[in-house]
């Protein structure tokens, strides 16, 4: 039990678990078939495991290093062996649980994970960090819509929507631990950019994907969105527009991280919120 409690803690289990349920609401917004959506959520379950517990197998070594004492991996919980044995059971239940709602739902989910992996194993101390959160997070609204019978992939304002809630859960994921990291070599774009720099173009990310989402829900007749999606709209601008002030105006803080991270969640909701659009 010691081992699977250790495995679990290593899976990221709270933004694993934010994912899949976003994978659920997305499936269900658009109408999936209960056994569809039962593949779809346990599909991106297992994917996410994969990338939570692969992330800390590579960083073990560096977690050590630092006294990371929440990582199970660097308390000696369980051993990276055992962590590199689950990540991959992980990935191949992810890719398995994908094949059965087709080949292109099969290769987008390939690609949105093999991007995660690419992060894990070396482009988030580079420049380009940012990379694979653009497409695996541009591409995530599509395995909903190419789960369905009639597949196909989202419409473009999803791809934006997606990949802008992608830099901002990157630029904001790390801002705690841009001491840690630096003491590590870990030099990803948001170390270069700096805490302010990096909450404020989160917040302006989000903003971004909320007027796409909103633009393209209407096909841009706005007279004709509706009152939930003005309200999440209006909900995305107030926070992201508070946290904009904070950034410039405070000294970086744990502030930053939760006014971006409830931003990201409310444009997630609103993306939920357009249901049958989002095939376009």
């Amino acid at each position: 039990m010691r081992t699977v409690r250790g495995l679990w803690g290593s899976s990221h289990p709270g933004p694993s678990l934010v994912v899949t349920a976003l994978a659920f609401a997305l499936g269900l917004s658009i109408g999936l078939e209960p056994w569809r959506l039962a593949l779809l959520t346990a599909a991106v379950f297992f994917g996410q495991l994969s990338v939570g517990i692969s992330n800390d197998a590579l960083d073990a070594a560096r977690d050590r290093a630092v006294g990371r004492s929440d990582k199970p991996l660097a308390r000696g919980d369980v051993s990276v062996r055992a962590a590199w044995a689950a990540a991959s059971v992980c990935l191949a239940l992810a890719l398995v649980l994908s094949t059965p709602l087709g080949w292109r739902m099969l290769a987008a989910h390939a690609v949105t994970l093999g991007s995660a992996w690419a992060y894990n194993a070396g482009l988030k101390s580079t420049a380009s960090s940012v990379v694979p959160f653009i497409v695996s997070f541009g591409l995530f609204p599509s395995l909903a819509t190419l789960s369905a019978s009639d597949p196909a992939f989202a419409a473009g304002w999803a791809w934006i929507a997606g990949a802008a809630l992608g830099v901002a859960v990157h630029l904001t994921n790390v801002l705690p631990d841009l001491d840690d990291d630096a003491r590590t070599g870990v030099r990803g774009l948001p170390h270069r950019l700096g805490a302010r720099a990096s909450a404020v173009i989160a917040a302006g990310a989000v903003l971004t994907g909320a007027v796409a989402v909103l633009l393209g829900t209407s096909g841009g007749e706005l007279a004709s969105v509706s009152i939930v999606s003005w309200l999440f709209f209006g909900a995305v601008v107030l926070v992201a527009i508070w946290t904009i002030v904070q950034a410039i105006a405070r000294p970086p803080g744990r502030i930053l991280f939760r006014l971006v991270m409830l931003a990201a969640l409310l444009l997630a909701a609103q993306l939920v919120a357009s249901g049958a659009a989002l095939a376009g």
